[in-house]
């Protein structure tokens, strides 16, 4: 996967001046030994310098860490620890940061030795709201040594993301279709994000992709193509447009992402797109997400930004799907009531095209696009990858900018069910428990468009946290039966 941050975390030990300094060094060194037992000690770093209330400490803990190639930021309160020193590393600190604490060890240390980081933990984050600055706490955030490790641990993600989302750009080609009001946004959304967006016209891409004729590079891009397509390679005779339409987006990567380290592009896919290049770019947009570039269709730039998030997360595959179809009741009754347990309600089908990675694919083989030839020549709609999706577990969500410019989300974890689609397109029959009512009073009733992006494992608990990080006013989720929404009549 390209197109991925490495996050290496500086570990900073903080101390209160008032504690003794050993109890935050002597923990320091006891929770990065316990993080290299357990995990890849690359990820991290130990700053040697234990920060006491100085500011001059912490300007020395910044320059130390920005020096060693940190690019996140764990303060460790290993005992009290000082509000104003440590609340000031966070906010100079040019990164995601999180803060964790320690726990007592034993009894022998209650009497003389006793850090209090408990009570600290509680200034700490007073000290960041008054400062307006954002930092990941987890939901236990004082343990032992291998406790904080894992705490670390699982900032990786959350850290990724957030590091990715700073050094972002997203390409469009636009306008979105007419008629396709469901996928617009105000991108000002972005801007508060730290996301970079550059919006062009799909004429511009059109000049850039004819430039492309005869490219050289283009029998090689169809080998490959072919090679990976294997059995599946239905259509060989569209593979040299679809390969020069991929050196058409790769090229304008390369020449426009600018000062951003990390690309996502949200491409229009209709309606005058297949009779002008003559093919559609469903493929293509496969083939870069599979690389680690989310596509998104349809012009979808939230959707490209959550396809972002997914494969910053998971640093894995992702794939951007309609909430597409309810699964018909002689399919369930068939296939999934016995033996699978959902209700009916719980289970949809998720679709596009032909967008989805050969990886994620049951049997992928390349075919026309059937929606679009049912009004236009057969030829021009060549293009899409078809299969069922592989069964799994999956986390469906999105991030979002709502017409009135508020930030909302959604994550709900489920999988794809063993069950033959008996369909068309990239297409999956998904389970997610409590989903219709998750649909009626999350999607519904928040205004989210038909667009979810997938992560392929369950993501949620670092999807969740992310969203919280980037501030989203609203995080839906799927519910328990037990748990009723706001909207939900009681009646």
């Amino acid at each position: 996967m390209i197109n991925l941050p490495k996050i290496k975390v500086g570990i900073v030990a903080v101390s209160r001046d008032c504690f003794p300094e050993s109890l935050s060094v002597n923990r320091r060194k006891a929770l990065v030994a316990a993080y290299a037992k357990a995990y890849n000690v690359e990820d991290i770093y130990e700053c040697p310098i234990c920060i006491v209330e100085s500011e001059i400490h912490m300007t020395q803990a910044l320059a130390d860490i920005k020096a060693n190639g940190c690019n996140a930021l764990c303060v460790y309160l290993g005992n009290f620890g000082p509000e104003i020193a440590e609340t000031l590393l966070a906010k100079h600190f040019d990164g995601p940061i999180m803060f964790c604490a320690a726990a007592e060890e034993n009894i022998g240390i209650l009497s003389s030795d006793r850090g209090d980081a408990y009570c600290g933990v509680l200034n700490a984050s007073y000290n960041l709201k008054l400062r307006n600055v954002k930092a990941y706490i987890p939901e236990n955030p004082v343990g032992d040594a291998d406790e904080c490790a894992k705490l670390i641990h699982d900032f990786l993600p959350i850290a990724r993301t957030i590091y990715g989302l700073n050094n972002l750009k997203i390409i469009s080609f636009g306008p979105r279709p007419t008629n396709f009001l469901a996928c617009n946004a105000p991108i000002k959304q972005l801007y508060n994000l730290g996301v970079e967006i550059e919006e062009n016209s799909e004429l511009d891409l059109y000049e850039s992709f004819l430039k492309h004729a005869n490219d050289p590079r283009i029998p090689e891009v169809v080998a490959d193509m072919a090679a990976e397509l294997g059995e599946g390679n239905k259509k060989p005779e569209i593979l040299p447009k679809l390969a020069q339409y991929e050196l058409t987006l790769l090229d304008w990567i390369e020449g426009h992402r600018g000062y951003r380290k990390y690309v996502a592009i949200a491409g229009k896919c209709w309606p005058a797109f297949q009779t002008m290049f003559g093919c559609v770019p469903c493929y293509v947009n496969s083939r870069l997400t599979g690389r680690g570039i989310p596509v998104s269709c349809e012009v979808d730039i939230y959707g490209a930004l959550s396809e972002f998030i997914g494969t910053c997360v998971s640093e894995d595959i992702v794939t951007l799907l309609d909430i597409n179809n309810t699964v018909p009741k002689d399919l369930y009754s068939a296939d999934i009531e016995k033996q699978f347990g959902y209700k009916l309600s719980d289970t949809f089908m998720g679709f596009h095209c032909g967008n989805t990675c050969t990886k994620l694919l049951c049997k992928p083989e390349m075919r026309y696009q059937k929606i679009m030839a049912r009004s236009l020549p057969v030829e021009v709609t060549q293009g899409t990858l078809e299969g069922d999706i592989k069964p799994g577990d999956i986390t469906f969500f999105r991030l979002q900018c709502t017409s009135d410019n508020h930030l909302y989300a959604y994550a709900a974890q489920g999988e794809v069910l063993p069950v033959a689609t008996h369909s068309f397109g990239s297409i999956g029959v998904f389970a997610i428990k409590e989903m219709g009512r998750f649909y009626r009073h999350v999607l519904i009733e928040n205004g989210f468009p038909h667009h979810g992006a997938v992560a392929f494992g369950h993501h949620g608990k670092a999807i969740f946290e992310v969203f919280k990080y980037l501030g989203a006013e609203k995080i839906g989720y799927n519910q328990p039966a037990s748990l009723p929404y706001a909207t939900e009549n009681p009646f």
